[in-house]
């Protein structure tokens, strides 16, 4: 089964310097029906305006990655780390016990685009972490792994149950994703439009999958796609 959520559907923050949109439950936007996926709480899609970004605040027991698609987004955090993240850059921040961090539009001129993604971590009270790692080339026409459990490959380590990939699609492109039995996904089309499964998605549309034995993305043009693999 396949049950898409359109990307005019998601929840909208809009501030001076912030326009955000929510796929599930965030902040001031409630929708029971959309509280998270399996052990994935938060996708914001979020364009952070020129000088804009949000100052020090705190997390704790949260998995939080982040993925910048334009632009440069300047980190810093209550460990001592300091970094921009660029596209072809995956970060994590493990919150654990707790953390402090801010995010800021590295540009006085342009806005920054990415999206923040929040999991359920499997265990709470856990140390807090921080990691920033390129994109795999592999990305370039396939389905990458940038994110798991045990962080093989140059993914980044992130204390739960689920497999992150991303895809750098041209139109025409295929990649299949097979589903082992009691898995579930979760498909983010970041830009561009895709199908799945023959289902058209566009950018910002998502799909949760559930009793299917594969994943099948077919970019319609440029595309660029993360997909969740979750227990």
């Amino acid at each position: 089964m396949i049950d898409i959520l359109r990307a005019d559907a998601r929840g909208r923050t809009r501030l001076p310097w912030l326009d955000s949109r929510h796929t599930f439950s965030f902040g001031e936007y409630y929708d029971p029906a959309h509280m998270g996926y399996r052990a994935l709480r938060v996708i914001n899609d979020d364009v952070i305006g020129p000088g804009g970004g949000f100052g020090t605040h705190p997390h704790r027991d949260m998995e939080i990655v982040t993925y910048v698609l334009d632009g440069a987004l300047q980190h810093r955090d209550s460990l001592g780390n300091g970094s921009l993240i660029r596209p072809g850059e995956v970060q994590r921040m493990s919150a654990g016990t707790g953390i402090r961090h801010s995010e800021h539009n590295a540009s006085p001129d342009d806005p920054v685009h990415l999206l923040q993604i929040w999991l359920l971590p499997a265990e709470l009270g856990i140390e807090p972490g921080y990691e920033q790692r390129p994109l795999p080339a592999a990305a370039r026409g396939g389905l990458a792994l940038v994110g798991s459990r045990d962080g093989t490959n140059g993914a980044v380590t992130i204390r739960q149950d689920v497999s992150m990939y991303a895809a750098q699609l041209d139109g025409g492109d295929q990649v299949v994703h097979p589903l082992a039995p009691g898995r579930h996904a979760w498909l983010h089309v970041a830009r561009g439009n895709a199908s799945i499964n023959g289902d058209a998605l566009h950018a910002g549309d998502g799909a949760a999958i559930t009793g299917e034995r594969q994943v099948a993305i077919t970019a319609d043009g440029p595309a660029e796609v993360l997909l969740f693999d979750l227990a």
